[in-house]
Parts: structure tokens; C-alpha cells; sequence
């Protein structure tokens, strides 16, 4: 069951905080190559989707993905769940995990715990940022075709539209649906790349780790700012999901 899961990584370069980020270089390589690369360290992944949009910008995205030998997929900039649903259909993909490409520090080890998971408690959605435990930038879910199809075709609200799985985690009388909790709160600290000193963070991180172990894991980088204390000082201002909250809060303001 474990080798059904498909990665499907969503990127963009129209980030109105930071463009371009997805394609930003550390030691001469995207950010979204060490995301595609750990990915593809999941011994529970089966395949990689890259979806991303129909603009122009995101042409860069589109070639370096065919070139590393990924699925591309290319739809709506804003209707992300669309963009999902019309490529896990595509490609055949029975269980997507969502991941985001602003998480280039991603731990395949915690992807495989999560997958574990989702398979043994016979989930329709598992995830391990809906109450958070890890870092931010650890993010991932899981879920069924049919969790997502059923979603495609029922949700309305621009927060459901653009962050995917909202109208999933909305409706557990629907889906069977479970946060999974590492047994440590890491929730505090910040490893996704939204703003420019999230990226300086992740730079320094991957120019100091990835020459000495180019697998390195949550707990490399853990010590890395245990004996750094101020790495984790660069970008630990800036607040958690802030995408999904400005959705909401918008959703909120006009009566939606």
C-alpha cells in the first residue's frame, strides 16, 4: 500500500512576499531541487507530481522539473485545489501527499512516519500541520483521490480553493481525517521559506550541513541551531501560515 503514495509539490514564482523563492540558489542549486531531492528519499513515495501554474513566470518551474525527469502538471494560479485535483487525475494517483516548495528542509523520515500512519489507521486525510508539533517548513498531508474529488466538487470558499484541503479537514461527518503530533513541540521554530530571512536561514542551514551530509534530517539541523542559537533568531518574528490566516480573515471580512 505504502509504494500507492504520489508527491505532488505545488510551486509558483508570483509569491507577493518573496518572488521567485522556489527558484532561489544555495551552492549553485534551486531551492526546489533539495525539496524534490528529499522528497524523493521517502521510501513511501511512488512518484512526484510538480504542479504548477499556466503563467509565463512559471516556465522556469516547468522546464527544471522535465529536466529532472518529474510529472509536470500546469493549471489555475489561484483555484489550487483544481490544480491538485486535475493532476492526481492525470497521473493515475490514488493517495496524494501535499507538500509545498516553499519546505525545502523537508524530512523524508517524518513523510514516512506520516504515511505509516495514514495507511495503518485506514485514514481519507492525515496531517501534521493542522495543529502543529514540528517546525514549520516539515509540513505534509495526506489523502484519499476520492477525499479530494469530493472536495473538488463541493467546495466554494476561496480558502477551500487555495489552500487545497481546508473543505477536507471542514467536514470530518465526510472524511475520517487525524492530525498526527511528533512528541515534542517544535511548532515554535521556522524552517519554510516565505520571506526574505526565512530564506537566509535556509541558506546558511543547507551551506553548512549539506557538504558534511547531504542527508541530513530534522535532528542535524536541531543541533545546528542548538549549538547556533542564532540561526533561529534570523526569521523567528514572522508568524506561522500566514497565507491561510489572510484567507480566512478575508472570508471573514466580507461575509463569505
Amino acid at each position: 500500500m505504502e509504494s500507492e503514495v504520489t508527491a505532488i509539490i505545488q510551486a509558483r514564482m508570483t509569491s507577493t512576499r518573496l518572488p521567485g523563492k522556489v527558484m532561489k540558489e544555495v551552492l549553485g542549486r534551486p531551492l526546489l531541487s533539495y525539496l524534490i531531492e528529499r522528497v524523493r528519499c521517502c521510501k513511501g513515495i511512488k512518484d512526484i507530481i510538480l504542479a504548477t501554474t499556466l503563467n509565463p513566470e512559471d516556465d522556469s518551474i516547468a522546464t527544471f522539473g522535465s529536466n529532472k525527469g518529474i510529472n509536470v502538471f500546469r493549471g489555475s494560479e489561484n483555484n489550487v485545489l483544481e490544480r491538485f485535483h486535475e493532476a492526481a487525475k492525470m497521473f493515475d494517483a490514488k493517495h496524494i501527499m501535499r507538500v509545498t516548495a516553499d519546505c525545502p528542509l523537508i524530512d523524508p523520515d517524518i513523510l514516512y512516519m506520516l504515511i505509516e500512519y495514514y495507511f495503518a489507521e485506514n485514514l481519507a486525510y492525515v496531517s501534521n500541520c493542522v495543529y502543529p508539533t514540528l517546525p514549520d517548513g516539515l509540513d505534509a498531508e495526506i489523502f484519499t483521490f476520492e477525499a479530494l474529488d469530493y472536495a473538488y466538487k463541493h467546495a466554494v470558499l476561496p480558502s477551500e480553493l487555495e489552500h487545497v484541503t481546508p473543505y477536507i479537514r471542514n467536514h470530518p461527518e465526510i472524511f475520517k481525517t487525524v492530525n498526527w503530533t511528533y512528541h515534542e513541540d517544535l511548532s515554535q521554530l521556522r524552517w519554510t521559506v516565505d520571506e526574505p530571512e526565512d530564506f537566509e536561514f535556509v541558506k546558511q542551514v543547507i551551506e553548512i550541513l549539506y557538504s558534511v551530509n547531504k542527508n541530513f534530517r530534522m535532528n542535524d539541523v536541531l543541533e545546528l541551531i542548538y549549538q547556533r542559537p542564532d540561526l533561529a533568531q534570523i526569521n523567528t518574528h514572522i508568524k506561522r501560515n500566514e497565507g491561510l490566516l489572510k484567507s480566512l480573515a478575508d472570508e471573514s471580512e466580507h461575509g463569505a
